[in-house]
């Protein structure tokens, strides 16, 4: 079966990893020019075409890949003026990697099917340590026969797919809750870090205690270099974007009627530091950042 021809929007730190896998694997490959994008040269070199503007890139793609911050840049890149659902070639499959609120990820969805097209969201978690490795993992709302079919592409960047259900909006439903966890518990780990350098308890014996124990796990292995070295790479993830996916797990929260109380105080403390100019610092330095507060 021959592969088909993709369109990435989004060529940032999670979607040069993207490209730069199905550029090395073979896929036809185009992407949109916009300045938020990283260096190009070297999917230039492995004879990816860069397009202008979303109708060219439309007009290219059998497959257009979404990797934008959140909600509001998925509603404008597919529904705005210039659209890509103005031109959308007829079967074309829209993949959303973003992240993004599951109700909008409906309507937006069935806005694509109108068009012509097909529709799945397939948010990712992990790094883009990992998303250049092509390691990312996918949780993906999608029809299983669609799921199926869609399944060898996203195999070129991730290493594990998830199935998270047949309803357009499940990916971006189990992202949130992923990453409500996720940066939940980095949240939780900076307090703590912060309380003890407080008290007088040195970084190296806090962190010593914790991946002995009940405190070990990802999220601990992303923040103790920043806690033991002030190395924040292994977390590439500002504020910001963290605030930006706890708000969207709130208001899903609250719709659903679903129990959010630490939710909502994970939220304030980021919603502080935001407030305050930090949002475009590593999510490890929250550590820095309460240590800071008087």
């Amino acid at each position: 079966m021959s592969k088909q021809s993709v369109g990435l929007v989004g060529v940032g730190l999670m979607g040069h990893g993207i490209a730069l896998n199905l550029a090395r694997k073979g896929w036809p490959l185009g992407y949109l020019d916009h300045p938020g994008n990283q260096p190009t040269d070297d999917l230039d070199a492995l004879g990816a075409t860069r397009h202008a503007d979303r109708t060219s890139l439309a007009r290219a793609s059998e497959v257009i890949i979404l990797c934008v911050t959140g909600t509001p840049q998925v509603e404008d890149v597919l529904l705005g003026e210039g659209g890509l659902l103005a031109t959308l070639r007829k079967g074309t499959v829209v993949v959303d990697c973003s992240t993004a609120i599951p109700a909008s990820t409906k309507r937006v969805a069935a806005a694509v099917g109108e068009a012509g097209g097909r529709f799945i969201d397939a948010p990712m978690t992990r790094t883009p340590k990992e998303a250049a490795e092509g390691r990312l993992n996918l949780l993906v709302g999608a029809e299983p026969e669609l799921f199926a079919a869609m399944r060898p592409l996203l195999s070129a960047f991730a290493e594990n797919i998830f199935h998270a259900g047949p309803e357009a909006g499940a990916g971006h439903t189990l992202k949130l809750l992923h990453n409500y966890v996720s940066l939940g518990t980095v949240t939780l780990i900076a307090e703590a870090a912060s309380c003890a350098g407080k008290a007088g308890i040195a970084p190296d014996v806090l962190v010593e205690v914790l991946r002995k124990g009940g405190g070990y796990g990802a999220a601990l292995d992303r923040l103790s270099p920043f806690l033991l070295a002030g190395d924040s790479s292994p977390m590439r993830f500002s504020i910001a974007n963290a605030h930006k996916d706890l708000g969207y797990y709130v208001a899903m929260a609250e719709t659903l009627g679903a129990e959010r109380a630490v939710a909502d105080g994970v939220l304030a403390d980021l919603d502080a530091l935001v407030e305050a100019g930090h949002g475009a610092d590593h999510l490890p330095l929250l550590a820095r950042h309460f240590a800071a507060r008087t």
